[in-house]
């Protein structure tokens, strides 16, 4: 058998809940660093550090709130702009098939992040689901996390020049 070495997954793997990585995220100075995409008045996006697919990026309220229904009409309102604009970058910018837009709600639901709710959104190619996750119980994903961040930061940077 071969082996696949992911060794960045070990973070996500050994993580032990009480933390928010969303509001820890916010705190920090460097958007890049932290890997957020944009931040509005009251939502923002961010890349998932443990993508199902090369461009997975989460959106949030930037208010720590557990579930959809405590969000108010700004923040779902902010919430659906920044994926639209989210999805015209990733459309222009490295052109996938379709996309699975959605939220976990709850750890029944499988969530990994319970207390600040958010939507992911994942961009997806024909034929992205091979052999590796059903018989290797192993996803490949064939980009970088800093290669994709500023694939898409360039694709609302031409988003924002129309």
């Amino acid at each position: 058998m071969e082996r696949m070495w992911a060794p960045w997954r070990v973070k996500y793997i050994r993580k032990t809940g009480g933390d928010c990585f969303l509001c820890e995220a916010l705190e920090k100075k460097d958007p890049a660093q932290c890997l957020i995409i944009e931040k509005g008045a009251l939502a923002f996006s961010i890349m998932n550090r443990f993508p199902y697919n090369n461009g997975h990026i989460l959106v949030a309220p930037l208010r720590h709130v557990a579930s959809l229904e405590l969000l108010n009409d700004g923040e779902v309102l902010e919430i659906n702009r920044l994926l639209s604009r989210l999805i015209k970058s990733i459309n222009h910018t490295m052109k996938p098939h379709g996309y699975n837009i959605g939220i976990n709600q709850g750890q029944t639901a499988g969530a990994g992040l319970v207390t600040h709710v958010h939507f992911h959104c994942v961009p997806r190619w024909q034929g992205d689901t091979n052999f590796m996750p059903v018989l290797g119980d192993t996803k490949v994903i064939s980009e970088g996390l800093a290669s994709t961040y500023k694939t898409i930061k360039e694709g609302l940077v031409k988003l924002n020049q129309l």
